[in-house]
């Protein structure tokens, strides 16, 4: 039998779902490349056997889950609850269940959920290392984005821009943060005089834009506050307060103004009802876009 029979053979028959789910598996390519040695030695092994599964280990896994194509390793806790609950976050997959719930039923519903967890898994890992591959090295010549676009630091020892201060200039057509430190700067001396720079500009952008968009929305904004906060990007209160995390200054501003809009639309409705989503859209039309693309970016690891 030919070597071009043994690979009809193989993958002619897999079924086209089987296929389309095998490509997503991040290591299917080194598979593909090694398949030909695999199949002139042992033309027997199937395709699924030949692909590993991918792994998800929640760091304070206490359960574990093989699916078709992934092993799942997922902390579970009982509590004071009616239904069992999935959330798939940076750390991986946590499931809650009723006291009284039997484990072959919480399992049940994991693969009835299969596809879902799998999927979100396999987002939440990609966006992790977006983030990390974003990861600033505090030093000389180090870049972080600010608003949208990259800007290089440099130890400018020169005390026209004051002390520990910093200045952002053009040069060649890329953006240069001077910072007002010697060059035997450590990496944290570097960091907070860049953090409050962005801090600076922060509060400068997101004052203009809830200026901006106020009045749209027949809305008074009161007070601005900077929050760091790890998993919200702004809230509001009734008494017109709005805070806003000043990470969202290394966003592009459509993305920073689909914030901005949804907090003040907040001091027409304190919820996120209909009527609400109606406010924002009279403002942003395109603001279920602006949404996604603000939960696909990945924030510089500091």
């Amino acid at each position: 039998m030919t070597m071009l029979q043994l690979v009809l053979d193989l993958f002619g028959v897999a079924p086209a779902a089987q296929q389309s789910e095998a490509k997503a598996t991040p290591a299917l390519d080194g598979c593909a490349q090694a398949a030909p040695q695999l199949i002139a030695k042992e033309p027997a092994v199937s395709l699924d056997d030949a692909l590993a599964p991918a792994q998800f280990t929640h760091p304070r896994a206490n359960r574990a889950i093989h699916f078709a194509h992934a092993r799942v390793h997922y902390e579970f806790q009982r509590g004071q609850r009616r239904t069992i609950g999935f959330s798939v976050g940076a750390d991986g997959l946590a499931v809650r269940a009723p006291r009284w719930t039997p484990l072959h039923e919480v399992e049940a519903a994991l693969r009835e959920k299969e596809r879902w967890i799998v999927a979100k898994l396999g987002e939440a890992r990609a966006r992790h290392e977006r983030i990390e591959s974003n990861r600033i090295a505090w030093r000389d010549g180090a870049t972080l984005p600010f608003l949208g676009q990259p800007v290089t630091l440099v130890l400018d020892p020169r005390q026209r821009h004051g002390r520990g201060g910093a200045v952002l200039a053009e040069s060649d057509g890329a953006r240069v943060l001077h910072i007002g430190l010697p060059h035997s700067a450590t990496p944290d001396q570097l960091r907070d005089t860049a953090q409050a720079w962005l801090m600076r500009q922060a509060r400068r952008v997101f004052t203009a834009r809830l200026d901006h968009f106020a009045p749209r929305l027949s809305v008074r904004w009161q007070r601005l506050s900077l929050s760091s906060a790890g998993t919200r990007w702004g809230s509001a209160s009734a008494d017109g307060s709005i805070r806003l995390n000043w990470r969202l200054i290394h966003f592009r501003e459509p993305i920073i103004d689909y914030v901005v809009v949804h907090e003040l639309a907040h001091l027409r409705e304190m919820n996120h009802g209909p009527r609400f989503w109606q406010h924002v859209q009279s403002v942003l039309p395109d603001y279920a876009e602006r949404r996604v693309q603000l939960k696909d970016e990945a924030v510089p690891r500091w």
